[in-house]
């Protein structure tokens, strides 16, 4: 089980959490980019490549007997940023559809570009699992 960590007399952090503590099995995901299991991307968008990275970290975090609540921190690599800000909202859709209403740490960083050509995002996600 995790726990939300938020220093006193902080403005409240929306769509993140500044820290997280927790006590289980830690479970480190490699970066999860927009394709899908069969490593093929279905769309050049970077909403739908985001859903899909989302999609991705999730399974990843389920074959290991967790849930999206178990995510502790994320780390996500963009090539535009530009893009992302003009798209935060698709974007935060397509997070509380898939991961649900559950912030935990995160940073995002550009990045000139990814490993695979195509890809528009990679995220890399740290979860404590129960147990």
């Amino acid at each position: 089980m995790a726990e939300t960590i938020h220093p006193e007399g902080w403005a409240p952090a929306i769509g993140y959490a500044n820290g997280m503590a927790g006590s289980g099995r830690m479970l480190f995901l490699g970066g999860q980019i927009g394709w899908n299991a069969e490593q093929q991307f279905e769309s050049d968008d970077l909403v739908d490549q985001v859903r899909q990275s989302f999609e991705n970290v999730v399974a990843v975090v389920e074959a290991a007997g967790g849930t999206p609540s178990d995510i502790v921190s994320m780390t996500w690599f963009m090539t535009d940023l530009e893009d992302y800000g003009a798209r935060l909202k698709e974007i935060g859709r397509a997070y509380r559809d898939v991961i649900g209403k559950h912030f935990p740490a995160m940073a995002v960083v550009e990045v000139s570009r990814l490993v695979e050509e195509r890809a528009k995002v990679e995220i890399q996600a740290i979860a404590v699992l129960p147990g």
